[in-house]
């Protein structure tokens, strides 16, 4: 798919995730059928006092860690979140961050704007905004942002060194990044690169973890490493509907789909802007 048609299944994909609340992006056990969305959080590292904290409806199981618990948040700092979906980590960012912190949200698709929106009014967060826009593109001054997260958000853009580029161009020097993300430890089978639930499922779009390391430091991030690293056992996802639509969609038994399992990874990686 071409960069534009890429963008556009994942937009409307995500619009639909938001209309429905849930999706099935996750790294450990399926978000629909075996396990709830708050289960399948806490497994990838949220507490339960997290998920007490935030208001009901910005959990909507997309992310594949927990980046704000890594990111060493300070009072007064400003954090950009990119792809912010239903707000979960900008609203646990907001806590950290206290009163004179601020908290961005970036997120192309306009249903997960309108819901976090709401979400924010809804909790009564007055330091936290979020903006419809591309990370690609990021709608954010020069230098103005202490500390970037994401959340198994940028395996899904098709340039994701413009990511990188962006996320360096917004940080103030001394800045950092903590983003969590799915990566690939050997190439997928061609059905499975061409399928679009695949994409929206975040395993598409994702790339060999060694590039996408020299990827950040290509951007001139510095003491770029991986924090974390684990296994993406897709056998979890026997019962999970974006697991049955990669099958239909790429026409591959379920046993191949196992199989993958072992190609993919959940990585933790930190960087930071020079001063």
């Amino acid at each position: 798919m071409k960069e534009d048609e890429i963008k556009k299944v994942v937009r409307e994909g995500y619009a639909q995730i938001a209309r429905r609340q849930g999706s099935c992006c996750s790294s450990k056990s399926s978000c629909c059928a075996n396990s709830t969305q708050d289960e399948t959080s806490k497994s990838l590292g949220y507490t339960p006092r997290d998920l007490a904290s935030i208001p009901e409806g910005a959990n909507l199981g997309l992310g594949c860690g927990n980046p704000v618990a890594l990111a060493a948040l300070k009072e007064g700092e400003v954090v950009l979140d990119l792809g912010s979906g239903g707000g979960l980590d900008c609203f646990l960012a907001a806590e950290k961050v206290g009163r004179e912190g601020k908290i961005i949200g970036v997120d192309m698709t306009p249903e997960m704007i309108d819901k976090a929106r709401k979400n924010a009014r809804k909790g009564e967060y007055r330091n936290v905004e979020f903006r419809l826009g591309e990370i690609e593109n990021l709608p954010v001054a020069d230098e103005t942002v202490d500390v970037i997260i994401s959340n198994c958000v940028i395996n899904l853009s098709p340039d994701k060194k413009r990511v990188f580029e962006e996320a360096f161009r917004v940080l103030k020097p001394g800045g950092r990044i903590m983003v969590s993300d799915i990566v690939l430890l050997k190439e997928l089978p061609e059905a499975i690169k061409n399928s679009v639930a695949a994409y929206i499922g975040c395993l598409s779009g994702a790339i060999i973890r060694d590039d996408y390391i020299e990827t950040i430091k290509q951007a001139s991030f510095k003491k770029v490493e991986i924090i974390e690293e684990t296994r993406f056992p897709i056998k979890y996802m026997n019962n999970d509907p974006t697991a049955k639509a990669v099958i239909s969609d790429s026409k591959i038994s379920l046993k191949e789909v196992e199989e993958i399992g072992d190609s993919v990874a959940s990585i933790k990686v930190f960087g930071t802007k020079p001063r």
